[in-house]
Protein backbone atom coordinates (compact mmCIF):
# COMPACT_ATOMS: atom_id res chain seq x y z
CA UNK A 1 0.00 0.00 0.00
CA UNK A 2 2.97 2.65 0.34
CA UNK A 3 3.87 2.01 -3.42
CA UNK A 4 3.26 5.59 -5.39
CA UNK A 5 0.25 5.57 -7.54
CA UNK A 6 0.40 5.34 -11.28
CA UNK A 7 -0.20 8.38 -13.35
CA UNK A 8 -4.90 7.67 -13.99
CA UNK A 9 -5.86 6.15 -17.35
CA UNK A 10 -6.65 8.23 -19.93
CA UNK A 11 -10.68 10.07 -19.51
CA UNK A 12 -11.74 7.72 -22.53
CA UNK A 13 -10.29 4.47 -22.53
CA UNK A 14 -9.56 3.17 -26.24
CA UNK A 15 -12.45 0.60 -27.12
CA UNK A 16 -11.52 -3.21 -26.45
CA UNK A 17 -10.35 -5.79 -28.61
CA UNK A 18 -13.03 -8.27 -29.93
CA UNK A 19 -10.73 -11.02 -28.20
CA UNK A 20 -10.75 -9.03 -24.95
CA UNK A 21 -14.75 -8.78 -24.57
CA UNK A 22 -15.73 -9.82 -20.98
CA UNK A 23 -16.93 -13.66 -20.59
CA UNK A 24 -20.01 -14.80 -20.06
CA UNK A 25 -21.53 -15.56 -16.93
CA UNK A 26 -20.34 -18.97 -15.27
CA UNK A 27 -22.34 -21.58 -15.17
CA UNK A 28 -22.00 -22.11 -11.61
CA UNK A 29 -23.60 -20.13 -9.10
CA UNK A 30 -21.64 -19.91 -5.48
CA UNK A 31 -23.26 -20.39 -2.27
CA UNK A 32 -23.69 -18.49 1.08
CA UNK A 33 -21.73 -21.00 2.70
CA UNK A 34 -18.74 -21.86 1.11
CA UNK A 35 -17.43 -25.54 1.26
CA UNK A 36 -14.32 -24.11 4.05
CA UNK A 37 -14.09 -27.33 7.05
CA UNK A 38 -15.86 -25.63 9.64
CA UNK A 39 -13.65 -26.17 13.21
CA UNK A 40 -15.38 -25.55 16.60
CA UNK A 41 -14.26 -22.30 16.34
CA UNK A 42 -15.71 -21.44 13.19
CA UNK A 43 -18.91 -23.10 14.29
CA UNK A 44 -18.68 -20.87 17.22
CA UNK A 45 -18.08 -17.97 14.75
CA UNK A 46 -21.30 -18.66 13.16
CA UNK A 47 -23.60 -18.82 15.72
CA UNK A 48 -22.29 -15.46 17.14
CA UNK A 49 -22.40 -13.92 14.09
CA UNK A 50 -26.65 -15.01 12.88
CA UNK A 51 -27.14 -13.85 16.64
CA UNK A 52 -26.58 -10.48 15.48
CA UNK A 53 -29.55 -8.99 13.55
CA UNK A 54 -28.40 -5.29 12.56
CA UNK A 55 -24.69 -3.81 11.45
CA UNK A 56 -24.43 -2.56 14.76
CA UNK A 57 -25.12 -5.70 16.94
CA UNK A 58 -22.36 -7.33 14.40
CA UNK A 59 -19.53 -4.90 14.81
CA UNK A 60 -19.91 -5.43 18.46
CA UNK A 61 -19.49 -9.12 18.29
CA UNK A 62 -16.63 -8.91 16.62
CA UNK A 63 -15.30 -6.19 19.00
CA UNK A 64 -15.92 -8.40 21.39
CA UNK A 65 -14.63 -11.99 20.03
CA UNK A 66 -11.24 -13.32 20.97
CA UNK A 67 -11.18 -16.28 18.25
CA UNK A 68 -9.30 -14.77 15.72
CA UNK A 69 -5.58 -14.09 16.79
CA UNK A 70 -5.12 -11.49 14.38
CA UNK A 71 -6.98 -9.50 16.81
CA UNK A 72 -3.76 -9.56 19.37
CA UNK A 73 -1.60 -7.77 16.86
CA UNK A 74 -3.69 -5.66 15.01
CA UNK A 75 -4.10 -1.90 16.11
CA UNK A 76 -7.74 -1.88 15.20
CA UNK A 77 -10.68 -3.43 14.03
CA UNK A 78 -11.78 -2.71 10.52
CA UNK A 79 -15.19 -3.28 10.28
CA UNK A 80 -16.66 -1.34 7.22
CA UNK A 81 -17.40 1.99 5.87
CA UNK A 82 -19.82 4.10 3.06
CA UNK A 83 -23.27 3.32 3.36
CA UNK A 84 -25.06 0.32 4.82
CA UNK A 85 -27.85 0.74 2.81
CA UNK A 86 -25.64 0.76 -0.56
CA UNK A 87 -26.78 -0.88 -3.83
CA UNK A 88 -23.11 -2.15 -4.18
CA UNK A 89 -21.16 -3.91 -1.66
CA UNK A 90 -17.54 -3.93 -2.27
CA UNK A 91 -15.05 -6.76 -0.06
CA UNK A 92 -11.61 -7.20 -0.29
CA UNK A 93 -8.89 -9.46 1.18
CA UNK A 94 -7.75 -7.87 4.53
CA UNK A 95 -7.08 -4.32 5.96
CA UNK A 96 -3.20 -3.24 5.11
CA UNK A 97 -1.18 -1.11 7.07
CA UNK A 98 -2.82 2.08 6.74
CA UNK A 99 -6.21 0.80 7.44
CA UNK A 100 -5.01 -1.05 10.79
CA UNK A 101 -3.70 2.60 11.89
CA UNK A 102 -7.04 4.15 10.47
CA UNK A 103 -9.25 1.38 11.19
CA UNK A 104 -11.55 1.80 7.75
CA UNK A 105 -11.04 -0.31 4.58
CA UNK A 106 -9.50 1.04 1.83
CA UNK A 107 -7.85 4.29 2.76
CA UNK A 108 -4.16 3.80 1.99
CA UNK A 109 -2.73 4.33 -1.81
CA UNK A 110 -5.03 1.41 -2.83
CA UNK A 111 -8.12 3.10 -1.39
CA UNK A 112 -7.80 6.53 -3.45
CA UNK A 113 -7.55 4.27 -6.38
CA UNK A 114 -10.62 2.37 -6.02
CA UNK A 115 -11.93 5.87 -5.25
CA UNK A 116 -10.93 7.08 -8.82
CA UNK A 117 -12.20 3.78 -10.28
CA UNK A 118 -15.88 3.80 -8.69
CA UNK A 119 -15.88 8.02 -9.98
CA UNK A 120 -15.52 6.55 -13.51
CA UNK A 121 -18.84 5.28 -13.85
CA UNK A 122 -20.75 7.59 -11.79
CA UNK A 123 -20.44 5.66 -8.24
CA UNK A 124 -18.66 7.30 -4.78
CA UNK A 125 -16.87 6.25 -1.86
CA UNK A 126 -19.76 7.29 0.16
CA UNK A 127 -22.63 5.72 -2.32
CA UNK A 128 -20.95 2.01 -1.88
CA UNK A 129 -20.52 -0.06 1.12
CA UNK A 130 -17.25 -1.49 1.92
CA UNK A 131 -15.47 -4.40 3.58
CA UNK A 132 -12.82 -7.27 3.46
CA UNK A 133 -12.73 -11.15 4.89
CA UNK A 134 -10.72 -10.34 7.62
CA UNK A 135 -11.37 -7.24 10.11
CA UNK A 136 -7.97 -7.62 11.19
CA UNK A 137 -4.38 -6.91 9.51
CA UNK A 138 -2.24 -9.66 9.34
CA UNK A 139 1.49 -9.20 10.44
CA UNK A 140 3.82 -7.82 7.74
CA UNK A 141 0.71 -7.88 5.41
CA UNK A 142 1.21 -11.76 4.88
CA UNK A 143 -1.36 -13.56 3.52
CA UNK A 144 -3.85 -14.82 6.05
CA UNK A 145 -4.13 -18.28 6.86
CA UNK A 146 -7.03 -20.78 5.99
CA UNK A 147 -7.78 -21.13 10.15
CA UNK A 148 -7.77 -17.08 9.83
CA UNK A 149 -10.19 -16.87 6.94
CA UNK A 150 -12.59 -19.89 7.82
CA UNK A 151 -13.13 -17.94 11.41
CA UNK A 152 -14.03 -14.88 10.14
CA UNK A 153 -15.99 -16.36 6.96
CA UNK A 154 -18.89 -16.52 9.08
CA UNK A 155 -19.43 -12.94 10.05
CA UNK A 156 -18.59 -12.04 6.42
CA UNK A 157 -21.44 -13.96 5.65
CA UNK A 158 -23.53 -11.98 8.16
CA UNK A 159 -22.38 -9.22 7.03
CA UNK A 160 -23.60 -9.42 3.45
CA UNK A 161 -26.84 -10.84 4.80
CA UNK A 162 -27.26 -7.47 6.81
CA UNK A 163 -26.39 -5.22 4.08
CA UNK A 164 -28.23 -6.89 1.24
CA UNK A 165 -27.05 -5.29 -1.39
CA UNK A 166 -27.68 -5.54 -4.93
CA UNK A 167 -24.94 -6.01 -6.18
CA UNK A 168 -21.66 -7.44 -4.96
CA UNK A 169 -17.89 -6.65 -5.95
CA UNK A 170 -15.16 -9.12 -4.85
CA UNK A 171 -11.81 -7.17 -5.38
CA UNK A 172 -9.04 -9.60 -5.78
CA UNK A 173 -8.22 -13.31 -5.97
CA UNK A 174 -8.48 -13.91 -2.45
CA UNK A 175 -11.42 -12.43 -1.57
CA UNK A 176 -13.11 -14.01 -4.50
CA UNK A 177 -12.03 -17.30 -4.00
CA UNK A 178 -13.00 -17.49 -0.69
CA UNK A 179 -16.75 -15.96 -1.08
CA UNK A 180 -17.37 -17.81 -4.58
CA UNK A 181 -15.60 -20.91 -3.37
CA UNK A 182 -13.81 -21.26 -6.22
CA UNK A 183 -9.88 -22.34 -7.03
CA UNK A 184 -9.42 -20.28 -9.85
CA UNK A 185 -6.54 -17.59 -9.85
CA UNK A 186 -8.25 -13.73 -10.60
CA UNK A 187 -7.64 -13.51 -14.02
CA UNK A 188 -9.81 -16.67 -14.35
CA UNK A 189 -12.64 -15.57 -12.41
CA UNK A 190 -12.45 -11.83 -13.29
CA UNK A 191 -15.04 -10.17 -15.29
CA UNK A 192 -17.46 -12.77 -14.93
CA UNK A 193 -21.27 -12.42 -13.49
CA UNK A 194 -21.80 -15.18 -10.67
CA UNK A 195 -24.65 -15.63 -8.35
CA UNK A 196 -23.93 -15.63 -4.29
CA UNK A 197 -27.11 -17.01 -2.90
CA UNK A 198 -28.13 -15.44 1.03
CA UNK A 199 -30.77 -17.23 2.88
CA UNK A 200 -33.99 -15.33 4.00
CA UNK A 201 -36.21 -15.85 7.20
CA UNK A 202 -38.41 -17.95 4.87
CA UNK A 203 -35.71 -20.46 4.80
CA UNK A 204 -35.24 -19.64 0.61
CA UNK A 205 -32.08 -18.58 -0.82
CA UNK A 206 -31.87 -15.20 -2.70
CA UNK A 207 -29.66 -14.59 -5.48
CA UNK A 208 -27.18 -11.37 -5.47
CA UNK A 209 -25.30 -10.84 -8.83
CA UNK A 210 -21.46 -11.19 -7.78
CA UNK A 211 -18.40 -9.68 -10.04
CA UNK A 212 -14.98 -10.74 -9.57
CA UNK A 213 -12.41 -7.76 -10.11
CA UNK A 214 -8.89 -7.14 -10.16
CA UNK A 215 -7.66 -5.63 -6.80
CA UNK A 216 -6.54 -2.27 -6.86
CA UNK A 217 -3.54 -2.55 -4.83
CA UNK A 218 -2.71 -4.98 -8.07
CA UNK A 219 -3.52 -2.44 -10.67
CA UNK A 220 -0.75 0.04 -9.24
CA UNK A 221 1.73 -2.44 -9.42
CA UNK A 222 0.81 -3.59 -12.50
CA UNK A 223 -0.78 -0.58 -14.24
CA UNK A 224 -1.52 -1.92 -18.03
CA UNK A 225 -3.70 -4.27 -16.29
CA UNK A 226 -6.10 -1.06 -15.80
CA UNK A 227 -7.55 -1.96 -18.86
CA UNK A 228 -9.34 -4.86 -17.81
CA UNK A 229 -10.31 -3.31 -15.25
CA UNK A 230 -12.42 -0.51 -16.85
CA UNK A 231 -14.00 -3.44 -18.98
CA UNK A 232 -14.87 -5.08 -15.30
CA UNK A 233 -16.45 -1.49 -14.22
CA UNK A 234 -18.63 -1.20 -17.57
CA UNK A 235 -19.52 -4.30 -16.81
CA UNK A 236 -20.96 -3.72 -12.92
CA UNK A 237 -22.33 -0.18 -14.58
CA UNK A 238 -24.10 -1.92 -17.01
CA UNK A 239 -25.53 -4.40 -14.32
CA UNK A 240 -26.82 -1.41 -12.23
CA UNK A 241 -28.48 -0.16 -15.02
CA UNK A 242 -30.31 -3.53 -15.72
CA UNK A 243 -31.38 -3.48 -12.47
CA UNK A 244 -32.61 0.11 -11.73
CA UNK A 245 -34.72 -0.30 -15.48
CA UNK A 246 -35.90 -4.15 -13.80
CA UNK A 247 -37.51 -2.24 -10.76
CA UNK A 248 -39.33 0.79 -12.36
Amino acid sequence: YAQEEPAPPESSPKPARADAQIAPPSPSPSTATPAVAESPLALDSRRIAQSANNLEALRAALENFDGCPLKKTATNMVFGDGDPNADVMIIGEAPGAEEDRKGAPFVGASGHLLGRMLAAIGLTRESVYITNVLFWRPPGNRNPTSAEVATCLPFVQRHIELVSPKVLVFVGGAAAKTLLDRTEGIMRLRGKWYEYQIPTDAGEAVSIPALAMLHPAYLLRTPAQKRLAWLDLLSLRAKLGELTQSVL
